[in-house]
């Protein structure tokens, strides 16, 4: 029997671990505007942004094969082991990025570099969201799953927070041109003091006993059972969850500058209060699905995906640099993406068996988020200068949506049952 004290020990190391990590990958997209002008100058601000958030995307490349090697160590070697190796990945390519030269001192090269930083990030984030995942809903007792992988995506959230409440901070109290010379660096610069932090905690905890459990006594697997099928369930149900993150959190701010008129600190500061409440509503969410089951919430917040973005983004629009406005949608965004990130850790998690579900689950979530979710800002960009329209980025949210609910509606509801 596992021991409560234990159980609370690995998981709490699991979440602070997640928010460094999450904190690392994450900040990039907050400070995109000057990044865009640091490695990708000689055009417009909006060619700039888009070259910034090209990088950014390029970053989630290398996330499949991430989820594949780390994915596969994590079933082998067990979960403990894949997220230290995460960790310390991912906060050497966030200090390699604050390091970087620029382009104005090395030209291409500068380029090269932060693409290949991104890509060190990337293969890092590939692996962990999935070892990260499996490990805390393996160490959760039956009834409760949905609460306890709520705290793996309200660890995402928190390291989001974190990254968007120092970016904010710093465009508050460093001139712009101070920002331009050196700031943009400093949220980069931070993980050399996060990663150890975060390393130390992982290794201070046991593997978890569902893992152990299932190395001690393997059990064949089940007749006619194809782990790739069940991958792409995980696949599709992932497509509306990343593309919603990325469109409504991470793109956010950048879209209200170019396209509401706010300046840097107002735009961060709007996203922050979002994240704010979204971390608060995360884990209501997750235990209301272990009352309630998964699929009710999941299917309410992809209907609402469909129906509600593109008059949001129209609204916004009509409505003009009114901070109340923004703060208002995004609370309500906010509220939505919380019922698909309380129940799905532990829904995605429930697809699979033990020995499997550190691989597949892993590689199912990355190619999705690598597809659709990394490029998801510099997406919104394309469409949004290729048809002149400010709104138009909001249909790739809505048919994302279409997709998930598509796949959702045929899964089973596992809430109440054992996990394999």
């Amino acid at each position: 029997m596992e021991n409560p004290i234990d159980r609370r020990r690995a998981v709490s190391a699991a979440v602070a671990g997640n928010v460094l990590e999450w904190y690392d990958l994450a900040v990039y997209a907050f400070v995109a505007t000057t990044m865009g002008a640091k490695f990708f100058p000689g055009g417009d601000q909006a060619t700039a942004v888009l070259g910034s958030f090209l990088a950014y995307g390029l970053g989630f490349v290398a996330r499949p094969l991430g989820a594949i090697v780390l994915g596969r160590l994590g079933d082998t070697h067990g979960r403990r082991f894949a997220l230290l190796v995460t960790i310390f990945l991912m906060a050497g390519g966030t200090v390699m990025i604050g390091l970087l030269p620029t382009y104005d001192s090395v030209g291409p090269l500068a380029t090269i570099l932060l693409v290949v930083a991104r890509l060190t990030q990337g293969f890092s984030a590939g692996g962990d969201w999935g070892c990260s995942t499996a490990f805390i809903v393996e160490w959760a007792p039956d009834g409760r799953r949905g609460w306890y992988g709520s705290f793996q995506q309200t660890s995402v959230v928190a390291g989001l927070l974190l990254g968007s409440g120092v970016a904010a901070v710093l465009t508050t109290l460093v001139s712009p041109a101070a920002m331009d010379a050196w700031g943009w660096r400093v949220p980069f610069l931070l993980g050399a003091v996060l990663g150890p932090v975060g390393m130390y905690m992982r290794r201070a905890v046991e593997e978890t006993p569902r893992y152990q459990a299932a190395v001690a006594t393997p059990t064949p697997a089940p007749a006619g059972a194809r782990p790739w099928l069940l991958a792409a369930r995980a696949f599709g149900f992932t497509v509306v969850w990343t593309v919603s993150y990325y469109i409504l959190l991470n793109y956010m701010p950048t879209w209200a500058q170019q396209h509401l008129g706010f300046s840097a600190s107002r735009a961060l500061g709007s996203n922050t209060i979002g994240l704010l409440l979204l971390l608060v509503a995360i884990p209501l969410m997750g235990r209301l699905s272990d009352r309630w089951g998964r699929k009710p919430l999941l299917l309410t917040c992809c209907l609402a995906f469909i129906l509600v973005p593109y008059p949001v983004f129209g609204y916004l629009v009509g409505v003009g640099p009114s901070f109340g406005a923004l703060v208002t949608v995004q609370v309500g965004f906010a509220l939505l993406i919380s019922m698909f990130s309380g129940p799905g850790p532990a829904a995605i998690a429930e697809i699979f068996p033990t020995r499997q579900r550190s691989t597949w689950m892993t590689t199912g979530y990355a190619f999705a988020v690598t597809i659709f979710g990394g490029f998801a800002p510099f997406i919104s960009v394309w469409l949004i200068q290729r048809f002149a329209s400010p709104t138009v980025h909001s249909f790739y949210l809505m048919a994302a949506a279409v997709v998930s609910a598509a796949v959702i509606a045929t899964m089973p509801e596992t809430a109440f049952d054992e996990l394999r």
